[in-house]
């Protein structure tokens, strides 16, 4: 029997605390999925613990020696469908803005995909998170410290949730003919009209407004560091090929 084999039959990946701790985020994403549209005290509470459980499976996973990449792969994988089904709500609450919010959740997806891939693509068992020198000053700042990566990724967070909280306090005029109907788009206009008051959620907009900035520009600079990567590796793999190509006809001449 080998060695490991022991300990192995011992673990199981799936059921690590930080990965648990990753589910029980989810649980906490889908309810306040559920609330979204007509119970927006809900809804942020929901969503505002999912988001701040994804420190708490970071630091259990350094803590108890638990680092995955099924992990880092889940916590990448909730933190972008979270942020994409709020971002959808967005799209649909102000709709002169839905291009703004599109563009948003593309950059989003775009950025930690390429950059997870060039990861993988240059080898090791290097973390998507661990910074190097050669970073850019944003990615290199971003990465270099938890405290930073969880406060700026809570602001941009939190700048999403005070766009959600100021949707149901929009003003609304008398209903139109025709938004009676109860799946109609008017009614889920009365229903959002109203309901909180904007002082907070508009204090809460300015003072997490900048980090949301300073998180899209670090997700343009994954994004383009992170292509780089892979073309850099494109360009070698053609210069090993054609390297190989010379040794296999010299063999032959």
């Amino acid at each position: 029997m080998p060695p490991n084999s022991a300990v192995s039959k011992q673990e199981n990946v799936f059921l690590f605390i930080p990965n648990l701790i990753g589910y029980t985020r989810i649980i906490f994403a889908v309810a306040s999925l559920h609330y979204m549209p007509f119970h927006p005290r809900t809804c942020s509470l929901l969503y505002s613990i999912s988001c701040l459980l994804d420190a708490l499976d970071g630091a259990a996973a350094r803590r108890l020696n638990q680092s995955s990449r099924f992990g880092a792969v889940l916590d990448m994988v909730t933190d972008r469908c979270t942020t994409t089904c709020l971002l959808v709500f967005l799209a649909s609450a102000f709709p002169k803005w839905g291009i703004l919010f599109q563009a948003l959740i593309s950059l989003d997806y775009s950025s930690h995909y390429v950059h997870m891939y060039a990861t993988l693509a240059m080898g090791g068992n290097r973390s998507h998170k661990d910074a190097s020198d050669e970073w850019p000053w944003a990615l290199r700042v971003y990465y270099s410290s938890s405290n930073v990566l969880f406060t700026v990724c809570t602001l941009n967070e939190l700048c999403f949730i005070a766009l959600y909280l100021l949707s149901f306090s929009s003003d609304l005029n008398p209903p139109l003919e025709g938004w009676s109907s109860p799946w109609g788009a008017g009614a889920m206009e009365m229903i959002r009209a109203n309901k909180i008051n904007r002082y907070w959620p508009q204090v809460l907009f300015c003072v997490s407004f900048p980090f949301m900035l300073y998180k899209q520009y670090v997700n343009v600079v994954q994004f383009v560091q992170a292509s780089k990567w892979i073309a850099q590796g494109d360009l070698e793999e053609r210069r090993r090929s054609r390297s190989s190509r010379r040794r296999r006809s010299k063999l032959l001449n």
